[in-house]
């Protein structure tokens, strides 16, 4: 199984930003998806998650502001962020519920 994450990237607070996970090597339609993320000096920690009939679920954190979807036609899941804060900086990763991780994209809100 590979797990891709890409769209991160420097961004002013309050600005947005997607992130997209493309997986490949398993029946990505069958499996709940999650958004993790890694601030500086901190354990991960979870963003937020979906199920295989589009279930979401979030972190108290990041509820109103972000939006998590998924396009199984493409094996991809999304990660919308808006009014976007200088705590949201992180390593943001995707994971399966195989348990598979990707390599992770950085995320930093900074003026």
């Amino acid at each position: 199984v590979q797990v891709v994450e890409s769209g991160g990237g420097l961004v002013q607070p309050g600005g947005s930003l997607t992130l997209s996970c493309v997986v490949s090597g398993m029946i990505f339609g069958e499996y709940s998806m999650g958004w993790y993320r890694r601030p500086p000096g901190n354990p991960r920690e979870l963003v937020a998650t979906i199920t295989s009939n589009s279930r979401t679920n979030y972190a108290d954190s990041v509820k109103d502001r972000f939006t998590i979807s998924r396009d199984n036609a493409k094996n991809t899941v999304y990660l919308q962020m808006n009014s976007l804060k200088p705590e949201d900086t992180a390593i943001y990763y995707c994971n399966t519920d195989r348990g598979d991780w990707g390599q992770g994209t950085q995320v930093t809100v900074s003026s």
